[in-house]
């Protein structure tokens, strides 16, 4: 189905969100300026309580391939299964709402995945603001450095392996590690190291933080 008067985009990025007004505007505003300009971006407001919506409608108004679509508060994983849902692009990426991506950041991957037609995900690629340690998802007690994990706001990757593996399960805490040992089993992944993804670790309310 199209969506969109041009023939539907390359890329789909979801952008997950939950009371993030004060930040998410920079997030936005790094993916207009993306070198790479052949997507859309879904915004999926899981319940915000606060102007997320208004700040909102002027990036609708003035750029037709932002889709916003706000839902009862279900959590991480539900909302980003909302945006997956929602594509239309036949590549799957993601963005944090309190992260950004540098401007190279789709050039870069979607150059590497016509360059490597047998790859179906990838992830890594990111610069760390903060602390570099995270709880680990299999003993919360100890933390682990972010180099060892699989980061899903890096994921990008074809649409059918988001599909086939029905999206994220529903998890407190870690549901990209989750999905990650899941795509291992039935597609070929790889990790990239062009760092254009920037993780903010300081958002005081993260899930990471308050684990």
């Amino acid at each position: 189905m199209k969506l969109y008067k041009k023939g539907n985009p390359l890329v789909s990025i979801v952008l997950p969100t939950y009371n993030r007004a004060e930040l998410i505007e920079r997030a936005l505003e790094s993916v207009l300026i993306q070198t790479f300009q052949d997507f859309e971006l879904i915004v999926v407001d899981d319940g915000s309580r606060d102007n997320t919506c208004s700040i909102l409608q002027k990036y609708i108004r003035d750029h037709n391939n932002i889709r916003y679509v706000k839902q009862q508060n279900m959590k991480l994983s539900l909302a980003l299964n909302t945006g997956i849902q929602l594509s239309a692009g036949s590549y799957i990426a993601f963005i944090n709402s309190d992260d950004v991506i540098k401007p190279d950041h789709l050039e870069k991957r979607v150059h590497f995945m016509q360059q490597n037609s047998d790859v179906d995900l990838i992830h890594g690629g990111v610069t760390i603001v903060g602390s570099p340690f995270v709880k680990d998802k299999n003993d919360i007690t100890k933390l682990i450095h972010l180099d060892q994990c699989v980061m899903g706001a890096t994921f990008f990757g074809k649409k059918t392996v988001f599909t086939k593996l029905n999206g994220f399960k529903e998890m407190e805490y870690s549901e990209d590690s989750d999905f990650f040992e899941r795509a291992q089993k039935r597609f070929k992944t790889q990790k990239v190291s062009f760092p254009t993804y920037i993780y903010y670790r300081n958002t005081e309310d993260s899930i990471t933080n308050n684990i």
